[in-house]
């Protein structure tokens, strides 16, 4: 069995990632890219489905040994991880460095004190675990081969097969390192050059030791702040600028439910915030690439907006479920693609447009198209913002008209009104200056209760939503306003877990809900950094420094946070690790930092 998903450490390299869990088993990786099929899919299945283990050798029927401590070498993606055992203590080194040709894993296991006996277990399973490779030697090299793909395996160390399995024992002394590499190559082609492990380890801590000094934010959050940000840029494909919002599929928001959906895509909604927190923290050139990614996936068709794309912005994300998985924790089905790339959703225009206007305002380079990809989406949002759409959660139910949607159309129009007041680009502006009134009365008449003095979910409903907290930060209106208050203190009343934390919305258990879904789900994590934001906008900020606090030490011991907590498991659910809890953590850090309310 897989283990609990905060058990894993997350390496990669801008292109692809891996999960590494305690016990030192890699049980999920695709190759060559995020979006590609998993080679190890035992996250999702068992060991039948493809893992990678080396750590301390053990008893067959024994349970492999967590490591005894584990942790990221400085501010870096490469993660140590040591053993102490009778005979010894031993380090594995993780890490896959940053690439212009084959994608590499490498695992270097290097002797700290006495002898210990160690094994490497690898069984390689392609297309999500379902085709077996044709393992062979090649000119001594080990080389698996399906179809297009082949994955070529180095090391030094005396290796062997058994039930289908390459195994390799050896023991380590102090002193002794022996290195491990994978490198996925088209089959069609010729071998990938050899690994040259120590050479790739020094070139990986140097590219991250020279990214994060591009940071700019000193405060006294900055180590979760700086593993923020380097999670954020593992999660960003590096040729194209696209950004991920995780790097797994169908971790469950509810565990053995149907809440598992394909996260490996770039949502234009996480990506704009994503480049909102970099451009916040310093990191232009991030901010550059993913504008140029937005540019080309829209292309000349903003009326054909799709509320995500693939990482090279492919548009057709078709969904299938692989039934030879039985999932996480029998969380069934498993999901590739996502049906929901052709929903209406109508705040992704506003996302875009907010971050569209904070580069603009920044300093990023102008771009005359990015501009005018403004004006163009206000052309549509001018024609459709009346129309009810599925929201920011992607419901699977029917369409309304959410309060959220509207303001974020509210936000699209006012950001462009601003660009045309800068004289940047040309367009009517009284008249989307009227367009801009129209819709801030319709929210505030249609989508705000008078008696319980709280905005709802969506137009004649009585349900809360948690999206219904950006209403502040938006600027749609001020902190002080009654009606904000109001509805913080609902939310906070109505969708608080017992340990404080925010659900998106209230979900109906067996039964379907608003989102058209059986089941419950976990405090969603950025729903509750925006609860610390908005008690801190509202003054109280003593409070939203305890709810920040309480948010931080969700993490897991390496600093990573998945979607959701389960108040009562007690443990991170949903995909993993993801860029919409870390995005928002990076936001209300700076603002408590500037607010002064932090502790010491």
């Amino acid at each position: 069995m897989a283990g609990r998903i905060e058990d894993y450490a997350l390496i990669g390299d801008m292109q692809t990632a891996a999960l590494v869990c305690r016990d030192g088993t890699v049980d999920w990786l695709c190759l060559p890219r995020f979006d590609s099929h998993a080679i190890f899919a035992g996250l999702l299945g068992t060991e039948e489905h493809g893992f990678w283990r080396i750590g301390p050798a053990h008893a067959p029927d024994a349970q492999p040994p967590a490591a005894t401590r584990r942790g990221y070498r400085g501010d870096s993606l490469i993660l140590e991880s040591e053993w102490d055992t009778g005979r010894g203590t031993v380090r594995v080194t993780d890490f896959m460095p940053p690439r212009d040709g084959a994608p590499q894993l490498i695992r270097i296991v290097e002797g700290v004190s006495g002898r210990v006996p160690m094994r490497s277990a690898l069984r390689m399973r392609f297309s999500y675990g379902r085709v077996v490779p044709w393992v062979h030697r090649h000119e001594g090299r080990t080389v698996a081969v399906a179809g297009p793909d082949s994955v070529w395996f180095d090391t030094s160390a005396d290796t062997y097969g058994q039930s289908l399995t390459t195994y390799s024992d050896f023991t380590v002394a102090p002193g002794d390192r022996i290195a491990f590499t994978l490198s996925w190559q088209p089959s069609h082609k010729e071998p990938p050059p050899l690994p040259e492990p120590e050479q790739s380890l020094e070139a990986t801590e140097d590219f991250w030791r020279e990214w994060v000094e591009h940071c700019t934010y000193h405060g006294p959050y900055r180590e979760a702040v700086i593993r923020s940000l380097i999670t954020l840029k593992a999660l960003t494909y590096a040729p194209t600028g696209g950004i991920v919002a995780a790097p797994t599929t169908s971790l469950p928001e509810d565990i053995g439910g149907v809440r598992n959906w394909d996260y490996r895509y770039t949502w234009l909604r996480d990506a704009a915030i994503t480049l909102s927190s970099l451009l916040r923290t310093g990191y232009r050139e991030e901010a550059r690439a993913w504008r140029e990614w937005l540019l080309r996936a829209v292309a000349g068709d903003p009326e054909n907006l799709q509320i995500m794309y693939g990482i090279a912005g492919e548009r057709e994300l078709g969904e299938a479920e692989l039934d030879w998985l039985p999932g996480y924790e029998n969380s069934a089905p498993v999901r590739v693609g996502n049906g929901a790339a052709h929903q209406l959703q109508l705040d992704v225009y506003g996302e875009v447009t907010e971050a569209l206007h904070l580069a603009h305002m920044t300093g990023l380079a102008r771009n005359d198209y990015a501009s005018l990809l403004q004006v163009k989406l206000i052309t549509y949002l001018e024609k459709h913002w009346t129309e009810p759409d599925e929201g920011i959660w992607e419901v699977r139910g029917p369409r309304r008209h959410f309060v959220h949607s509207k303001v974020m159309a509210w936000v699209a129009v006012d950001r462009t009104i601003k660009l045309i007041e800068s004289g940047d680009v040309d367009g009517p502006l009284e008249r989307w200056k009227q367009l801009r009134d129209d819709i801030h009365r319709d929210v505030c008449e249609k989508g705000y209760d008078k008696e319980r003095n709280t905005f709802t979910q969506s137009y004649g409903s009585k349900e809360l939503d948690a999206s219904l907290l950006l209403i502040p930060q938006m600027g749609f209106l001020p902190p002080d306003d009654k009606r904000v208050i109001g509805t913080i203190e609902a939310i906070q009343r109505e969708l608080s877990t017992p340990d404080g934390f925010i659900l998106r919305y209230p979900t109906e258990g067996s039964d379907e809900g608003v989102d058209g879904l059986p089941g419950d789900e976990g405090a969603f994590l950025a729903c509750s950094f925006w609860m610390a934001d908005d008690l801190a906008m509202i003054g109280r900020v003593d409070e939203a420094r305890r709810l920040f606090e309480r948010l931080l030490a969700l993490r897991n011991d390496l600093g990573l946070l998945a979607e959701e907590w389960d108040p009562v498991r007690q443990r991170q659910v949903g995909n993993f690790p993801q860029a919409f809890s870390h995005v928002p953590l990076i936001d209300t850090a700076l603002r408590l930092t500037a607010s002064g309310a932090y502790g010491g």
